[in-house]
C-alpha cells in the first residue's frame, strides 16, 4: 500500500498497527516494504521539516539524495556519514545506524563461498563474483573458473572500465582461462548503474565467447550481470544459448 502525505506526517505510535513499518515487515517480508519503511525501521523516530514521522522521514531522506528518482538504493549505495547528517533530522546517531545497515548488507551479498564450491545455480556464481563486481563505480569484466565437476577454483577480474563500459576481448579471458587450466567457465560483469538489462554489445560478446568456447572445448555455462545487490543470467534470460546449439 502506498504511504499517504498525511502517513508522512503521522507518528508511527498513530498508525493502525497493520501500517507500521515493524508490523508491515513480520507480516509480509522485508522485501514487500518500501525503501522508506525500511529506512524508518533504522531511525526509529521521525523529525526533521515539519515534524515527519519516521517513514516520512525515509522518504524525505531519499528525496534529498536523490539525483536519480528511479534508482532509490543507487543513491545510498556511496553516501557518507557527512552527506546524511546534513539532513535536517539526520545526526549522528541515525547517520551511523543508516551506514552500518548497508555495510552489513553489502557484506552479506559479498560473502564469497569457499574454493571448490559447486556451481549448480547463477546465485552461487553471482555470490563467488560479487566481491569483485558488486558496488563498484566502474564496470569490471571477470570470469569465474571452474574444473570438469562444476567446483570453484578461483576468479580474474579481466578487465576494469569506466564508469559506464569496458571491454573484454576473447583472447584475454581465454588466456586466464587456459593459465588457470580451468575446463568450465562463467563470464560476469556489472551495471554501476544497477540496471541489469543486458546492451547490444553484451549480448554480442556473449556469442563471441561462446564461438570460442566450443572451438576450444571449454563450455561457457552462463554469462551473469550484477548491479546494486541483484543479477541477471543471460543463460536463464535469454536465448542465446538455445541459439548457439542450433
Amino acid at each position: 500500500m502506498a504511504t499517504t502525505e498525511t502517513e508522512y506526517r503521522m507518528r508511527i505510535t498513530d498508525m493502525p498497527d497493520s501500517e507500521r513499518p515493524r508490523e508491515r515487515l513480520l507480516t509480509h517480508g522485508a522485501k514487500n516494504l518500501a525503501t522508506a519503511e525500511l529506512i524508518a525501521i533504522l531511525l526509529g523516530t521521525g523529525q526533521g521539516p515539519g515534524k515527519l514521522s519516521a517513514v516520512g522521514l525515509g522518504q524525505y531522506i531519499l528525496q534529498s539524495l536523490a539525483k536519480d528518482q528511479r534508482d532509490p538504493m543507487g543513491v545510498l549505495r556511496d553516501v557518507s556519514a557527512q552527506e546524511l547528517m546534513e539532513i535536517p533530522g539526520v545526526g549522528p546517531a541515525k547517520a551511523t545506524t543508516i551506514l552500518a545497515a548497508l555495510e552489513l548488507g553489502k557484506r552479506v551479498i559479498q560473502a564469497r563461498p569457499p574454493d571448490k564450491t559447486v556451481v549448480d545455480d547463477p546465485s552461487v556464481a553471482a555470490a563467488a563474483l560479487s566481491h569483485d563486481l558488486m558496488w563498484q563505480s566502474q564496470e569490471r569484466f571477470a570470469v569465474l573458473l571452474m574444473d570438469v565437476k562444476h567446483r570453484i577454483l578461483g576468479s580474474k577480474v579481466i578487465t576494469i572500465g569506466t564508469a559506464t563500459e569496458t571491454l573484454a576481448h576473447p583472447r584475454d579471458i581465454f588466456r586466464e582461462v587456459l593459465r588457470h587450466g580451468a575446463t568450465r567457465i562463467i563470464i560476469a560483469h556489472n551495471h554501476p548503474s544497477g540496471n541489469l538489462d543486458p546492451s547490444p554489445e553484451d549480448i554480442s560478446l556473449t556469442k563471441q565467447l561462446l564461438e570460442a568456447a566450443q572451438v576450444l572445448g571449454i563450455p561457457l555455462l552462463d554469462h551473469l550481470i550484477l548491479g546494486n545487490g541483484d543479477y541477471r543470467s543471460l543463460r536463464q534470460t535469454t536465448l542465446i544459448w538455445e541459439k548457439s546449439t542450433d
